[in-house]
């Protein structure tokens, strides 16, 4: 397996290699789609939005968002390169490092936040089975995910996705979505549909910013899509698989959230799973699930860091990252109320650098993956390409300062796309 050889990020995924077929990227992408964070995001929805803007911001955000991570699997499956020699490709051998270090930076953000979770969610398992209220260990817990993350990092990526996600993982996540759907959904009937459906928002959150939000978390897993993508046999398989699993993951989701949301008002989205009934079973099967999205982080920091400096290999890069995940966690308090606006924050932050980052990349996709299969000499910096990413910047903050109401990231996206094929593409 290839993240078991020494093989360099330069180097394409060899054919035996390339072993993840539809059935595997979907697997993948619907379970890296499913997690207490996109249900915590979806409740933030409502009250501002009316239940019938919020799903249709849903459904656009996540189809717009599912799109993007396909095309760019697209590319990673057409290259066999990880999402870190894309961006050296598209952007020069030196300035294709900043996106390379602003990656690991949020990678390492989300894997602590992931811990953080997993931890908080076990808590109040180990709180609601056993009635100990003040039970407080969440120090021990931290480090029990940790040393999980840690044992998993010494594992075969590809093995994890093929033989523990497809096989086992993937039902029981779904199980559990299944009975939380129907709990949640039962309990708005019973308090009428109609009255849920053609209830008005208070206001404070836009059609467009509500669409920004839903698109953010999809982005987010951007940097990372190819890492998985170059395993895949075909480029059909890579494609629709990873649109396909993660569109139904992410609407699913943040649809669930919102439900939540509505039926058990809770500052605390893990309280109001655990007031439904087989709240217990389900939210302990999300936290489960948990894991992979927290792996899928670390593996690709791994894989990104490896463009920075030289030496060891992606089990000892990735040890290391998780190892610093857990710390960054300890530090970190509880995901309060507070913590969850740091969160919304980060993905808005995340959100303005890789959206339009990648409307460059898929702008340029035919000469990235042309330059990237002769493996030609790179310019140490792509200008035309850094001045579409800039400008691209720009317009989403511009835009989450003074037109909130409009939305960002298809601005942002727009732009930088439209800059990137108009401007020519700088030559080595």
């Amino acid at each position: 397996m290839a993240d078991d050889h020494s093989s360099t990020l330069t180097t394409p995924i060899p054919g035996q290699e390339r072993v993840f077929g539809f059935r595997d990227q979907a697997a993948l992408w619907f379970s890296l789609g499913v997690g207490l964070l996109v249900m915590q995001t979806g409740a933030s929805l409502m009250p501002g939005l009316s239940p019938k803007l919020a799903f249709f911001a849903i459904l656009l955000g996540s189809a717009i968002g599912a799109g993007l991570l396909a095309l760019v699997a697209r590319l990673g499956q057409e290259t066999g390169l990880s999402s870190g020699t894309l961006m050296t490709v598209a952007f020069g051998s030196a300035l294709g490092r900043v996106p390379v270090v602003a990656n690991v930076i949020q990678l390492l953000g989300w894997a602590a936040f992931e811990i953080i979770i997993m931890r908080d969610g076990s808590l109040a398992v180990i709180k609601q089975s056993t009635g100990l209220e003040g039970t407080t260990i969440t120090f021990e817990l931290t480090l029990v995910w940790g040393l999980i993350l840690v044992l998993l990092m010494m594992g075969s990526m590809t093995s994890l996705v093929r033989r523990f996600l497809s096989r086992i993982g993937l039902p029981l996540v779904v199980a559990s979505l299944v009975w939380l759907s129907y709990v949640f959904v039962s309990a708005t009937l019973a308090k009428g549909w109609g009255d849920f459906w053609s209830q008005a928002g208070t206001g404070e959150t836009s059609f467009w910013g509500g669409v920004d939000l839903v698109i953010a978390m999809p982005v987010s897993w951007l940097p990372l899509v190819a890492d998985y993508a170059r395993f895949g046999r075909s480029k059909q398989g890579s494609t629709n698989g990873t649109f396909i699993g993660y569109a139904i993951a992410n609407i699913w989701c943040y649809a669930l959230g919102a439900l939540i949301a509505f039926n058990q008002p809770s500052a605390d989205l893990v309280t109001g799973l655990l007031l439904a009934q087989g709240g217990l079973i389900a939210l302990t099967l999300i936290v489960l699930d948990e894991l992979d999205n927290a792996y899928g982080d670390l593996h690709s920091g791994a894989v990104s860091s490896e463009s920075l400096f030289g030496g060891f290999g992606i089990i000892r890069r990735g040890v290391a990252m998780a190892i610093t995940a857990i710390v960054l966690a300890l530090v970190l308090t509880t995901l309060s109320e507070t913590t969850s606006q740091l969160i919304t924050q980060f993905l808005t932050i995340l959100s303005s650098v890789f959206v339009p980052l990648f409307g460059v990349i898929l702008a340029r996709h035919r000469l990235i993956r042309a330059v990237a299969l002769a493996a030609n000499a790179l310019p140490r910096v792509e200008w035309t390409a850094t001045l579409a990413w800039i400008l691209g910047v720009a317009v989403y903050q511009a835009a989450v300062f003074a037109y909130p109401d409009w939305g960002s990231a298809l601005p942002s996206l727009i732009i930088s796309f439209a800059l990137a094929k108009l401007l020519p593409a700088q030559r080595a």
